[in-house]
């Protein structure tokens, strides 16, 4: 306990750039670490970066195949002796809330490494990846890192709007991916929950580059400051349409699946007012969820919306895409929603919510017949409903 008290005093007193020299010294003098390195991942969720005190980080691993890699995927530590040396490597998932951060390595002597201190170091993680997001409000140094390339400014615009690409509690699980991670600049999701609802969107602004990227900050934005208000679904759809419509006068629209959980029940509120799909997975059938098409957002001037309802029962997967997912073709010219999508989701069954979008994405770039991916959202949403995982 007084270890644990050391590391997080050490962490909550260091500078936000510097977390990591604060831990590797605490870790050196506490458990006698003899190196301590953190790996981020980056914006395509294939790459662990390193991440030293300025963010410039050169070494990368893939998340396939190394033990890094493979202790992210399992959300499990993983050791790994060191060769000729008595000292072991520890690869500790570095999560919050089921938002995949990175993975924390530690080596420690063979003669520390007992169960016991990786229980300790496991807490140790979890600690680092909260003041991770804590520091991000006051330096680049993290988001820096995690970046194989330059973002282009909309895909910058875009990634400062997302919430995190993962979460789970007791009662659901959330993961979701856009590409090309680097340069997408329409497609976003968004969501929120608090002890009674869940409430999140997959929203696709018309056109490229930045001003997809504009039209779609405002009309996110639009929708929470709705959603903040207290307001129901369709007076959310309405205000965001009204503020889109105001701005654009009709001449850009942004389409938009808004749904809203009620916790204890499962019961479904859902406004379908553009182009992204919802399927749905209960036991092995899976099939496309058709709801009312209405208008996208602010195509026209006080537009009205109604929602429908459905419910979920534990056990169920929605899948949300969008069109850059769906509309992908084959080199023989077939869609992608056609039968490949309906195999991907089956494909993917067994993984974690958080890993589904990323795969189902590969199985896209895999499937497509063009050179370059157009924009392409992949959101998933693991009911559990009853409170046990």
């Amino acid at each position: 306990m007084t270890q644990r008290l050391e590391v997080e005093t050490a962490l909550r007193a260091a500078a936000p750039h510097a977390l990591v020299d604060a831990l590797r010294d605490v870790l050196t003098t506490a458990y006698h670490a003899t190196a301590v390195r953190l790996l981020l991942t980056d914006y395509g969720g294939t790459v662990l970066r390193s991440c030293d005190g300025s963010g410039h980080g050169e070494d990368s691993l893939s998340v396939f195949g190394s033990p890094e890699g493979r202790a992210l995927g399992s959300q499990e530590p993983r050791e790994q002796q060191v060769a000729h040396g008595d000292a072991v490597e520890h690869h500790l998932p570095v999560t919050v809330r089921g938002d995949r951060i990175g993975i924390l390595t530690v080596r420690l002597p063979d003669e520390g490494s007992t169960p016991e201190v990786v229980d300790e170091l496991r807490y140790v993680a979890d600690l680092l990846g909260r003041e991770i997001l804590v520091a991000e409000r006051d330096t680049d140094v993290y988001q820096r890192a995690r970046r194989v390339s330059r973002l282009t400014l909309a895909a910058e615009m875009q990634w400062q709007l997302l919430p995190a690409r993962a979460y789970r509690d007791a009662r659901f699980a959330l993961g979701a991916q856009l590409e090309p991670a680097y340069a997408v600049h329409g497609d976003n999701f968004d969501w929120s929950v608090d002890a009674d609802e869940l409430t999140f969107s997959v929203t696709n602004g018309m056109g490229e580059g930045i001003e997809a990227s504009l039209l779609t900050n405002l009309a996110v934005n639009a929708l929470r400051n709705a959603r903040r208000a207290g307001v129901g679904l369709a007076d959310q759809a309405a205000l965001a349409d009204q503020a889109v419509h105001d701005h654009y006068r009709g001449a850009a629209h942004v389409s938009t699946l808004l749904l809203r959980i009620e916790l204890a029940t499962g019961r479904v509120e859902a406004i379908d007012a553009g182009s992204p799909q919802m399927w749905r997975m209960r036991g092995k059938s899976v099939e496309r969820i058709d709801l009312d098409a209405q208008l996208p957002l602010g195509m026209f001037e006080e537009s009205h919306y109604t929602p429908q309802e459905f419910t979920l029962v534990p056990g169920d997967r929605l899948i949300f895409v969008s069109d850059g997912v769906y509309e992908t073709l084959s080199p023989r010219g077939e869609k992608y929603a056609e039968q490949a999508l309906s195999r991907a989701i089956h494909a993917t069954s067994l993984l974690p919510a958080a890993m589904v979008p990323r795969e189902i994405l590969r199985d896209v770039a895999d499937y497509r017949a063009a050179e370059s991916l157009d924009d392409a959202l992949v959101l998933c949403l693991d009911w559990i409903g009853d409170g046990h995982c």
